[in-house]
């Protein structure tokens, strides 16, 4: 398995940045602590190529339009 994984310093500035939108934005606040808990698993990331085909989106960013 693939994973990211961010040394102390990126950790605790994750860490600092969730608390600064833990009442604003709670959900970022909650993604950002996980993130600098436990990185980034690669094996259960899409392909950014994948997500635009699935939305439809062609090479100069256009939507394609039927």
């Amino acid at each position: 398995m693939a994973r990211i994984a961010f040394d102390p310093e990126e950790a605790a500035g994750l860490r600092r940045a969730a608390a600064e939108e833990f009442t604003t934005a709670p959900a970022l606040a909650y993604v950002l602590e996980r993130l600098a808990a436990e990185g980034i698993d690669l094996d259960g990331c899409v392909p950014w190529e994948t997500l635009r085909a699935e939305a439809g989106l062609t090479d100069d960013g256009g939507a394609r339009v039927a």
